[in-house]
């Protein structure tokens, strides 16, 4: 079975991980004033961001009930509902 690979292992979230690093070294070095100026209100936004991203990968939201069924794959479930077309349209008399 094929597992996708995290973001971070992947070059594109490497070259983005070294973007948002090279950023922050900027902003630290070169604007550290007004970074600290507003550093508070960074947490605070911060905050709320960390609970969306932390919350998505604990699959909240996404409540299925288990039903009979539940498993077949959209294939499986084309070739039946093909196959009862069929045999409805068979079954029907021509007018």
């Amino acid at each position: 079975m094929n597992k996708k690979p995290s973001f971070l292992s992947t070059p594109r979230g490497w070259l983005i991980l070294g973007v948002v690093a090279s950023l922050t070294y900027f902003l630290l070095v070169e604007h550290k004033q007004h970074l600290f100026i507003f550093l508070p209100y960074l947490i605070f936004l911060l905050c709320p961001l960390m609970h969306l991203f932390m919350h998505r990968g604990h699959k909240h939201g996404e409540h299925h009930h288990h039903e009979p069924g539940a498993d077949e794959t959209k294939e499986e479930a084309y070739r039946r509902g093909l196959e009862q077309g069929r045999r409805e349209a068979k079954d029907k008399p021509e007018d």
